[in-house]
């Protein structure tokens, strides 16, 4: 669970509120259900005619999963270096054969992981190994930052239909002032609210939650590119520190694996 995200999404709209109720007493004036309806419906109904409907109802859903997902630290990647290494003192011990066993636990649940570890165990070279998975890192990732650009699509309509809404309240408003010029303020007010839940839902939600995602899956791809690395030289039976040193290229140095200290 992210609690930075959740503490984040709290304050956003805490200080929207705060800031309401700092200066006015009729609160309900915000709120508006035409408004809502016309934003969030008219997003909607864009997204579902630009993409087809499984990729949209996907980003929705994604939108209340960022904030129960793990985290992804830097120590994560630090520690996908020495699994690496420990299944490398394996096969220099006891040959590739040895590693699908040594694996079996480490992969569970980790579908890039196994699948990577199962080609060297069948005896892929070097180079296949590091052909096959760098495919399967990049259209893994072209699939799953599909949602992004929904998400980015819906962050750019959501204003627009605000918009909308509130030139047809700003006719509506006009055509009733002949009638009472005094409703002039009030049907003005209520106008701009669609304008303000567009804002809103872009800035606060579609944006934020498209931002999010897309940093997840570049981290993910990273970590996929250095798992890949890794399971490259242990097709090739490099040595532990070569490994070492090579998986450590990727990183920060202050993160850096020390293969000495494991082996102590």
């Amino acid at each position: 669970m992210s609690f930075t995200t959740i503490i984040a999404v709290i304050i956003a709209f805490g200080l929207f509120l705060g800031a309401i109720v700092s200066s006015t007493d009729n609160y309900w004036v915000f709120v508006d259900l035409p408004s809502f309806v016309m934003v969030v419906g008219g997003t909607l109904a864009s997204a579902f005619i630009s993409y087809e409907a499984r990729y949209v109802i996907l980003s929705l859903k994604l939108i209340v999963r960022i904030v129960f997902s793990p985290t992804m630290g830097r120590n994560l990647l630090k520690s996908e270096v020495g699994r690496v290494i420990k299944w490398a003192y394996t096969v220099q011990k006891n040959g590739i054969p040895a590693l699908e066993s040594e694996a079996k636990k480490s992969v569970r649940g980790d579908r890039f992981l196994k699948f990577g570890v199962d080609m060297v165990v069948s005896g892929y070279t070097g180079a296949e190994v590091k052909e096959i998975m760098t495919n399967t890192i990049e259209t893994t990732f072209g699939r799953n930052t599909v949602q992004v650009n929904i998400l980015k699509m819906m962050a750019a309509a959501s204003p627009a239909f605000g918009m909308i809404g509130t030139l047809v309240g700003l006719v509506i408003m006009l055509g009733k002032m002949g009638d009472d010029p005094t409703q002039l303020g009030p049907g003005l007010s209520v106008a701009l609210i669609t304008t303000l839940y567009g804002v809103l839902f872009a800035r606060l939600i579609y944006m934020p939650a498209a931002a999010k995602i897309l940093q997840r899956e570049q981290i993910l791809r990273f970590r996929n590119y250095l798992v890949a690395e890794g399971l490259t030289l242990l097709a090739d039976k490099k040595s532990p520190r070569y490994i070492q040193d090579k998986m450590n290229s990727y990183l920060d140095p202050s993160i850096h694996f020390n293969i000495d200290k494991m082996r102590r």
